[in-house]
């Protein structure tokens, strides 16, 4: 059964994510309003307008737009695509490449420049 199939429009996951997000921008809007403007007037009128702004985006996007686009990279790409890569194939170097590393000449020294000058 596909999951996205289990998600109906009133199923209890659904409900409880809007929960979360609902209390998330409740909590955002709060400290939002409070910080901007403290208690005065029209506290409520612009905590319900954060509330809505911030729910509506929240929502959106973790219910509308995350969803989407794990099924369309599922749809377009395959299954192979959205599963978790393989660990990548650690290569051995070859003899010559770690003789050629080792056999290295010692740099010069080079000697400073503005050096002070004694008569």
């Amino acid at each position: 059964m596909n999951r996205f199939a289990a998600l109906s429009a009133l199923s209890p996951a659904l409900l409880r994510r809007a929960g979360v997000l609902a209390g998330v921008s409740f909590l955002l809007g709060l400290l939002l309003v409070t910080y901007l403007f403290g208690v005065s007037d029209h506290f409520f009128g612009r905590l319900f307008g954060a509330f809505f702004v911030l729910f509506w985006l929240l929502a959106v996007t973790f219910l509308g737009v995350v969803p989407f686009v794990n099924w369309a990279a599922t749809r377009w790409f395959g299954k192979e695509w959205s599963d978790e890569p393989a660990a990548p194939v650690r290569r051995t170097r070859s003899a010559s490449a770690s003789v050629a590393v080792n056999n290295r000449k010692p740099t010069r020294p080079v000697p400073r420049q503005n050096t002070p000058k004694h008569p």
